[in-house]
């Protein structure tokens, strides 16, 4: 199989679909591998890195889109990529399609096959291919929410882990799935007090079973958010429904009862955000304010760390591609139930029931 890596063109997106290590297991199984010139400098992989392993560099995303039967990438497409997309192609990425309608039907037009990472899914539920992201942003949620709880930045100008004779920060956490883990091992780790909402009750236990005692937990409801949004310095979103819009946990009518400087910092805004007052802002502009709380909605957060995150990327999604490159897409998907939960749109047809349910869809094609 011939397979495809661009380079990512999203605001400052700094990761790249594949690492060379990726890419030698491709090429010493006799596939060929295309990859944009520059692709990977951003997350520390030169185009002779490339090229040692195997790799052809191409000069255009136009070039690696027009001659590869399967696109291996980090984000979405983004519209002046709609028009580079063939039909029959494979592209293998983050979609969000039910956040997004107009890529939804631009993907439709296009007759590809979109198989997204954030929906491949294995018998537990677990998600392989979100995992090491969600991983990655949990951390640098708090690593971001402490730097905007600066004053400089409109924050309340308070240091999250306080000091001795001075109270740390409260961070609230909606969500206890990975996301949430890993905002908690951060700020308990800064030595903040961290409380944490979940409606599963095995996820609470399992996180009183592995935190410390300044990780407290709590069912998840309205009456509880409202009360400890008023108390809580810095509140992270972290609540998945796989491939579906997220739930708004926050509403706007909430951000009178916070504290001025109060930041929030909403994980989950590839997805639509579970506070209804959350837009995508970029790393070049990440913030903005809304009745004094502030609010960091980065829809790439762990693009800021493109080394970390395309290596933690490449370790999961790789067997997936090999498999997909060795057996094509249709053996593939129905050989690996794991995988075919990845398929969202094939050939012109939605087959993944959130995507019809987030825009009023009623037909899905099985």
């Amino acid at each position: 199989m011939i397979i495809g890596v661009p380079k990512e063109i999203k605001n400052n997106e700094s990761r790249v679909g594949m690492t060379p290590a990726g890419v030698l297991e491709l090429t010493k199984r006799n596939h060929t591998v295309y990859v944009q010139a520059t692709a990977g400098i951003a997350s520390g992989f030169s185009d002779e890195d490339y090229q040692h392993v195997g790799a052809q560099i191409l000069p255009s995303i136009d070039a690696v889109y027009a001659k590869s039967d399967m696109i291996v990438k980090v984000k979405e497409p983004i519209p002046e990529e709609y028009s580079l997309i063939k039909e029959d192609q494979v592209v293998f990425t983050y979609f969000h399609f039910a956040a997004d309608q107009e890529l939804t039907e631009a993907m439709i037009d296009s007759k590809s096959v979109c198989i997204a990472y954030e929906t491949v899914q294995d018998a537990n539920g677990r998600l392989p291919l979100l995992t090491p992201m969600s991983e990655v942003a949990g951390r640098m949620s708090i690593q971001q929410g402490a730097k905007y709880l600066e004053k400089p930045v409109k924050g309340k100008g308070l240091l999250l882990g306080g000091v001795p004779g001075v109270s740390p920060g409260k961070v609230l956490i909606l969500g206890a799935g990975v996301v949430g883990i890993q905002a908690a091992k951060m700020a308990a780790g800064l030595g903040a007090h961290v409380t944490i909402l979940d409606i599963n009750m095995d996820r609470l236990r399992y996180v009183n079973d592995i935190m410390p005692s300044h990780v407290v937990t709590e069912f998840s409801n309205e009456y509880n958010i409202r009360k400890h949004i008023k108390t809580h310095d810095l509140i992270i979103g972290g609540v998945l429904i796989p491939g579906a819009k997220a739930p708004k946990l926050i509403t706007r009518d909430m951000l009178k009862e916070m504290d001025h400087g109060t930041v929030i910092v909403d994980v989950a805004v590839d997805q639509g955000g579970c506070i209804e007052t959350t837009k995508a802002t970029t790393h070049q502009d990440p913030v903005y304010i809304i009745d004094e709380v502030v609010h960091y909605c980065v829809a790439n957060m762990p693009g800021a760390v493109p080394h970390t995150s395309t290596v933690a990327l490449t370790n999961v999604t790789l067997p997936y591609v090999i498999n997909l490159a060795q057996k094509g897409w249709e053996k593939a998907c129905k050989e690996d139930t794991t995988l075919f939960k990845g398929l969202n749109i094939i050939k012109g047809k939605v087959v993944y029931q959130p995507i019809a349910e987030a825009f009023g869809w009623e037909e899905v094609h099985q």
